[in-house]
């Protein structure tokens, strides 16, 4: 393992398809009931490496430059990245890395200098403020404390929405229970101020939107509908639409089970053909980076929900896949994450390609 292996890394072996993944299987081309995509169609091109070397990278945000930074997350590294090179900016203070904790996800406040940072601690996940200038990060200030944290499930994604709030994907903290427990913000899709707060309107004043999820690391936008990414356990993964209030059956469901007062995924995969992380949304799909699967997922979407079927890209030819964001100029950066501990390293890894959608 990269970075401090936890004594509870031998029992996920046990359960590898509830967590990011090992190795991957026989690459397939199914969707998301094993029929060839139909529908709604994309061509997507890998038209560059725009770095590589990067170790273990995780979040990804563009500065107004058009630049972009990008987490380390066993180093607690934040680097930015512009003509092809990839420079320390700073370091994150706290970070304890394991199995799946670390620096996590990063966000580029969109009015003012700051960037955040979701990231691990020995004790729980917490939120930072950083202020970016003249190429630096400094004056950590942590906004959101108490978010569980173990070996697993740290969720971890960081996402400004159209509304200017900050909304951060987390995970049940390898406690089942967490997800369904109002007073706890594990399990959940938080939305909050700049300054760490419950958002106004929020379902009851509460720091959550929404509840019931396992372990949530991919957030995308499209207009003002949310869409979430997450882990199953053995059996399914999910791309939700998030509606404020809602409860996505965890523990109690896994996939679409059709429970009372739970609502199902739009879209769900084998754990062997996904394990999903990043996502982003272009060009009427959610792009959805896995880890396990080793593939760049495209589902269409529109008003919330699935439109087609969904598209498998890249399946096997770069390894894992953590993060996907779209970039200024319209393409997507994607990263692969292939020094992880639970990857196959190849010459040049980690790195970011530039994927180009026809």
């Amino acid at each position: 393992m990269v970075g401090r292996v936890v004594a509870t890394v031998a029992a996920l072996a046990l359960v590898v398809g509830c967590s990011e993944g090992g190795a991957t299987p026989a690459p397939s081309p199914s969707g998301t009931t094993g029929a060839p995509a139909t529908g709604s169609q994309v061509k997507l091109t890998v038209a560059s490496t725009v770095v590589s070397g990067i170790q273990v990278p995780w979040g990804l945000a563009f500065l107004p430059d058009k630049s972009a930074l990008v987490a380390e997350r066993d180093s607690g590294k934040v680097k930015r990245v512009v003509d092809g090179k990839a420079t320390e900016v700073g370091t994150v203070d706290g970070v304890d890395a394991s199995s799946e904790g670390g620096l996590l996800g990063l966000a580029v406040d969109p009015k003012a200098p700051y960037v955040y940072a979701y990231f691990s601690t020995s004790n729980d996940n917490r939120i930072a403020r950083l202020t970016y200038k003249d190429g630096r990060l400094s004056e950590q200030t942590t906004i959101l404390e108490g978010i569980p944290q173990a070996a697993i499930h740290n969720g971890g994604r960081l996402r400004f929405g159209p509304d200017g709030f900050l909304y951060a994907g987390t995970g049940d903290g390898g406690d089942r229970p967490n997800s369904q427990n109002d007073d706890s913000l594990g399990g959940k899709v938080l939305r909050i101020t700049t300054d760490g707060k419950a958002a106004p309107g929020n379902p009851d004043g509460r720091m959550w939107i929404s509840k019931g999820h396992r372990n949530v690391q991919g957030l995308a936008f499209d207009g003002s509908q949310l869409y979430a990414a997450e882990f199953g356990q053995n059996t399914w993964d999910e791309l939700n639409a998030v509606t404020p209030g809602a409860n996505y059956g965890w523990p109690a469901a896994e996939g679409a089970e059709g429970l009372d007062g739970m609502v199902d995924p739009i879209a769900q995969w084998k754990t062997s053909e996904a394990s999903p992380s990043g996502a982003a949304f272009a060009q009427g799909h959610v792009f959805m980076a896995s880890l396990r699967g080793e593939r760049l997922w495209a589902i269409p979407v529109a008003g919330g929900k699935r439109v087609g079927e969904p598209q498998a890209f890249f399946v096997g030819e770069y390894g894992r896949l953590r993060t996907v964001e779209v970039a200024p100029d319209g393409s997507l950066w994607l990263t692969t994450s292939n020094t992880d501990g639970r990857g196959e390293s190849r010459d040049g890894d980690d790195r970011i390609l530039r994927v180009t959608i026809g």
